[in-house]
């Protein structure tokens, strides 16, 4: 099996908003919101049945850029992941103000059921932003 899908990922403490790419990996499209444990054993099934070759995930830099205590827990996310899917890339991106343009995109997108209110929607959301970004650069 080639490893050809792109992942998105916007961690949380509580919820973790996962996206992911097409095969070609030119559109990013929500997958879902996990807690952080049922997050990996996600991506454990999506590695098995689909295949991922880079995993984007959301870097919680600080306004100045500086990095902080949600940087170290996203780090060690990315460490538990590393060491449950091997040999994908794992990739930090900065995720300044991606939850503010989630919440713009839902509240005023052009679908209606993507409006109501949930948490869970924001980091599904966040997290294609995160991976859309990727894609694009």
């Amino acid at each position: 099996m080639s490893k050809t899908r792109i992942v998105g990922i916007d961690y949380g403490a509580k919820r973790v908003g996962l996206a992911i790419a097409d095969p070609l990996g030119m559109f990013a499209q929500p997958f879902g919101t996990y807690s952080p444990g049922d997050a990996i054993r996600k991506m454990e099934e999506l590695h098995e049945s689909e295949g991922v070759r880079t995993i984007i995930i959301g870097w919680p830099l600080r306004e100045d850029g500086s990095e902080g205590t949600a940087t170290e827990a996203v780090d060690r996310f990315a460490q538990r992941l590393g060491n449950s899917l091997t040999g994908v890339e794992i990739i930090r991106w900065d995720e300044r103000f991606t939850s503010e343009e989630a919440r713009d995109q839902i509240r005023t997108g052009p679908d209606p059921s993507l409006r109501k209110k949930g948490r869970g929607r924001v980091d599904m959301a966040a997290a294609g932003i995160i991976l859309e970004e990727y894609l694009k650069s």
